[in-house]
């Protein structure tokens, strides 16, 4: 079975939330590939999460209810979904 590679976008409850905390927390939890901080718009940034799941039924739904169950989260979207070469 092939993998796919998951991008996500974290959105924060607020703009007080501590995303170095939230990226420490979603390091731990979910073992993703790539975190980066990514700027939205007055003075809200997110979280781009790059993660490598195999091409089965329910393992996006699987990823974003880690990411949802995180304190500090508010939104989770999924922004790109593409199959590995590898």
């Amino acid at each position: 079975m092939a993998n796919v590679i998951l991008t996500l976008r974290v959105l924060p409850q607020n703009v007080e939330v501590n995303l170095d905390e939230v990226k420490e927390k979603i390091e731990e939890k979910l073992q993703p590939e790539k975190i980066e901080k990514e700027p939205i718009a007055f003075g809200l940034t997110a979280l781009k999460v790059v993660k490598f799941v195999k091409d089965e039924a329910g393992e996006v739904e699987r990823c974003e209810k880690i990411l949802k169950e995180i304190e500090g989260v508010g939104e989770v979207e999924v922004v790109g979904l593409t199959r590995s070469l590898g």
